[in-house]
């Protein structure tokens, strides 16, 4: 399974991106799909998720109102919509899907480790 990301770049703050994720095939056994975050010398951070089937989402604080994640009807591309975009946003996002048990309690979706596959990433500059 390869996950590719692409839309990142180098935008003004307030200015909007797009994310996709494309899956290489349907990842039947993982229930989650997220992004990611990695800023400079901070660790990778969960930013949102997905649950494939329902549709339900979480965000993490710092995105909530302004990012949105979403995937499309045959779930083999995740999206996430980024507006109002801060100079903190700034980093590597990659996408990654897995089978995470109980995602909503205490925030399992954000963890990293829970997650199998993943993307390369894509840089986002914020100015």
């Amino acid at each position: 399974v390869q996950l590719v990301e692409s839309g990142g770049g180098s935008v003004q703050a307030g200015g909007s991106l797009r994310l996709s994720c494309a899956a290489s095939t349907y990842i039947h056994s993982n229930n989650c799909v997220g992004w990611f975050r990695q800023r400079p010398g901070t660790e990778r951070e969960g930013i949102a998720a997905i649950r494939r089937s329902g549709g339900e989402t979480w965000y993490a604080d710092s995105v909530k109102g302004r990012f949105t994640i979403s995937q499309s009807d045959d779930k083999k591309t995740l999206y996430l919509q980024m507006s109002n975009l801060k100079p903190e946003d700034t980093g590597m996002y990659a996408c990654a899907a897995g089978d995470v048990e109980n995602p909503w309690y205490e925030d399992t979706w954000s963890r990293p480790e829970e997650y199998h596959y993943w993307g390369q990433g894509t840089q986002v500059t914020v100015s």
